[in-house]
């Protein structure tokens, strides 16, 4: 006969469980638009390495790094420990320069190169574009909120110095 375990003792052991992600942040927009832009730029990475346009494949290695990055940096909550950073303004710049790149690096591969790898790449290339182009949009957003909050603190703060201010010169 077996014993029933405790009910504590059920738990696995934090091994490589550690290493995943929540399944809260996994099922967030925006942990499916950086699994999203993480996974098409290992692809698009790949084609590159496989094609003749094996030039372009240092862009789509920058991306998938940065973007595994940030997955990583907010599923374990780096973003709330790490203040002195502005988390969206930097995750928002990373999306725009990639837009840009991805889309520019995918016209001169299809348009340039004729061997089935790179078409690929720029096919998928263009699914990046517009999955960065999604996440860029979203991530302005949070942006111009966090802008209109902080710009109606602050004439309320410069009209009370000057008020207090003693210098004559008007």
């Amino acid at each position: 006969m077996e014993e029933p375990e405790p009910a504590g003792a059920a738990a696995p052991p934090p091994g490589l469980r550690s290493l995943l992600p929540p399944r809260e942040f996994l099922c967030s927009r925006k942990g499916q638009l950086l699994l999203a832009e993480s996974v098409l730029s290992f692809i698009i990475f790949i084609c590159y390495i496989a094609s003749l346009a094996a030039s372009f494949m240092m862009a789509p290695l920058l991306e998938f790094l940065l973007a595994l990055f940030l997955f990583f940096a907010y599923a374990s909550k780096l973003n709330e420990k790490f203040k002195g950073l502005y988390w969206p303004l930097m995750d928002f710049l990373r999306c725009v320069t990639a837009a840009i790149i991805y889309f520019a690096i995918s016209i001169a591969a299809v348009s340039k190169y004729n061997d089935g790898a790179s078409k690929a790449a720029g096919v998928f290339g263009f699914i990046a574009t517009i999955v960065y182009a999604i996440d860029f949009y979203i991530t302005f957003n949070d942006l111009v909120t966090f802008l209109k909050q902080g710009s109606s603190d602050s004439p309320e703060g410069h009209k009370s110095e000057d008020e207090d201010s003693d210098s004559d010169s008007d």
